[in-house]
């Protein structure tokens, strides 16, 4: 008797998602942590975050055509909110748990979660804009680090490295072989190689119906197991790299706000990612 696939399809089990979940309990005998079916994202759902995903990276193509020395964080929220809007989309950080814009920009010593207002951007200064879109119910997430004028040669390294970082997670990437740890531990391994540390309360996530989802993405070796990758997986790799120490705290000016506690520079990129029977494609940057 034919039975609808458990992924949403509406194919049958047999001819969807059957010799999958066999592979999956072999996997699982020999020891590994699999994903649950949550995880797992059918075709139209992929095709709905990648639809989330052309604005979002229309709107961080936009912004970095527009950013500029002398404007205000507050400019750059009020270009994601005109963009996003006027191209079918909504930003999904807006009211979240409270969060009161539309974007999150941290500039130079900040962590992540920069909220926008009327900080003006000065020369030297670099800033991550962390922007994720939704489209009818589906959303994708990224961030991308901006250098204004003259910018220190140290700065300009830590940027360059960050964004190296990330790539290096995306080698770890390897379906039915790595893990989510082999992420984290790509990740550590460069950046300390290369003299800086990495942020360990903040991680990547799956995304999808929302923003976020299972799995928990390291940047760092983790203790505790982790789950095999597979295709069909829909996540976020976002490493914060910091200049000096890797511990931070929470700005007294705001509830969101984390800086760096030796108040040096720090640096994020971030990509969407879709696991393939490959590797990985990149949805959203």
């Amino acid at each position: 008797m034919k039975r609808k696939c458990w992924c949403g399809s509406q194919l049958d089990y047999h001819d969807c998602h059957e010799a999958f979940d066999k592979k999956l309990k072999q996997y699982k005998k020999h020891g590994y942590l699999i994903p649950n079916h949550k995880m797992i994202k059918n075709e139209k759902q992929i095709e709905a975050i990648k639809r989330a995903a052309v604005v979002n990276n229309g709107l961080l193509d936009y912004i970095e055509e527009h950013i500029q020395i002398g404007m205000t964080t507050q400019d750059i929220d009020d270009m994601a909110v005109a963009y996003t809007s006027s191209h079918g989309g909504y930003s999904a950080d807006l009211n979240y748990e409270g969060y009161p814009k539309s974007i999150c920009t941290s500039v130079n010593d900040e962590v992540c979660h920069g909220i926008p207002g009327d900080y003006v951007l000065q020369d030297g200064d670099i800033i991550n804009v962390d922007a994720t879109t939704g489209v009818n119910g589906y959303y994708a997430d990224a961030s991308r680090m901006f250098m204004l004028g003259n910018v220190s040669e140290e700065a300009q390294r830590l940027v360059k490295v960050t964004k190296e970082c990330l790539e290096e997670g995306m080698k770890a990437v390897k379906p039915w072989e790595s893990t989510i740890a082999d992420i984290g531990t790509a990740i550590e391994k460069y950046a300390h190689a290369n003299g800086y540390s990495v942020v360990e309360e903040f991680c990547g996530h799956g995304i999808g119906k929302a923003m976020h989802e299972d799995p928990y993405v390291y940047h760092y070796t983790p203790k505790e197991k982790t789950v095999l990758i597979v295709p069909g997986m829909v996540f976020t790799i976002e490493p914060m790299i910091n200049q000096g120490t890797r511990h931070i705290h929470l700005g007294t000016d705001n509830d969101w706000t984390v800086y760096t506690d030796d108040g040096k520079l720090s640096a994020q990129w971030e990509h969407t990612l879709l696991v393939t029977e490959d590797g990985v494609e990149i949805i959203s940057k």
